[in-house]
């Protein structure tokens, strides 16, 4: 049933399709980077090269991202910001959010305030934030972001997801997409039933791959079969994009893990792209260690990856053997939060 006001206009239905559809954010080749780690989680990134957590140190680092050479521009059309770093500045004056549209990418933000214990579960949990979205969003699109990011956690056991914590996320979820129009058969249902416009979100799901405490290595090919099946059981066509998480992978595992996604025989009707924080930085981090001398090699163990992943989203990736100094490490966080 159709809601008895349409909740966007057709100038706003056009704006997001624009900025969710192939010619933007998702266009062949192009991805998001994730820099949205926050004040809490960037710390231990930080501290594993011996960074200390201070707030020029987080704005350094982030510049060193931004403000790479022209090789990036083909495959990055999007960054995602955390509240500070929407707010800063590199070393020529400019808004982190103009250094990124200067190289014709989008600015996101992460709207969530992140997961809490849901009660009545066992470990389970929501995300929290909804309250007082509507002007955060306002705000935001206000000082240049483009797009926004909310993230809900469903635990994977034995016994999880319960139904109660599948429901209350989807809910979440679609509370969330009705209010600032951006965000699997449970979601979809709740974007139905709040009226989404489903032209005008992209969904940030992880691949289907073993847990971390499974003994069983699945292939590349593997993984994309039954990703790509999970995903045209459950998403509409009309959604745009799926742009993957790289959910603890290495740097290489989530490279050749899109990589054949975007070769498998069965029909994909959206563009199947990346998101990536970790899978796009470990390398960086680790060459940039925290010292600003450091900065071009960084830059060029991030454009490395970068390149990787614009190749992976075309289903051309092909290992170089020059992988970055971080690419095969396990990137995996317990109970990772941020």
């Amino acid at each position: 049933m159709a809601p008895p006001v349409p909740a966007l206009s057709p100038e706003q239905k056009k704006e997001l399709a624009t900025i969710a559809q192939r010619i933007r954010i998702v266009a062949p080749g192009k991805g998001i980077l994730a820099a949205d780690e926050s004040t809490g989680s960037i710390a231990k990134r930080l501290s594993s090269v011996g960074a200390e957590n201070t707030e020029e140190n987080r704005r350094w680092y982030r510049q060193l991202l931004f403000t790479a050479d022209k090789r990036v521009e083909p495959c990055i059309g999007g960054v995602i910001l955390f509240h500070e770093t929407m707010y800063q500045k590199a070393d020529d004056g400019r808004p982190f959010p103009q250094v990124i549209r200067d190289k014709g990418a989008l600015v996101g933000i992460k709207v969530d305030k992140g997961v809490v214990p849901l009660a009545g579960t066992d470990g389970e949990t929501t995300t929290q934030g909804l309250d007082g979205l509507m002007e955060r969003c306002a705000q935001y699109k206000k000082d240049g972001a483009d797009f926004a990011k909310w993230r809900c956690v469903l635990k994977i056991s034995a016994h999880t997801p319960t139904r109660l914590a599948i429901m209350e996320n989807a809910n979440v979820l679609a509370r969330y997409a009705s209010i600032c129009q951006q965000v699997l058969a449970a979601v979809y249902k709740a974007l139905s039933d709040h009226h989404v416009y489903l032209e005008g979100t992209l969904l940030k799901p992880n691949m289907v791959t073993g847990g971390h405490a499974c003994s069983t290595k699945y292939s590349p090919e593997e993984i994309a079969m039954a990703t790509v099946t999970a995903l045209r059981r459950t998403v509409p066509p009309a959604v745009p994009g799926i742009t993957f998480l790289s959910g603890g992978q290495s740097e290489e595992e989530a490279s050749l893990n899109l990589n054949a996604i975007n070769r498998c025989p069965l029909p994909r009707p959206w563009a199947l792209t990346f998101s990536y924080g970790r899978a796009l930085q470990a390398s960086a981090l680790k060459a940039w260690a925290g010292k600003k001398d450091n900065t071009k090699v960084a830059q060029e163990e991030y454009v490395k990856r970068a390149l990787a992943n614009s190749l992976a989203c075309q289903g051309k990736y092909t290992p170089s053997g020059t992988a970055g100094a971080a690419a095969s490490e396990s990137l995996f966080v317990s109970n990772h939060a941020y």
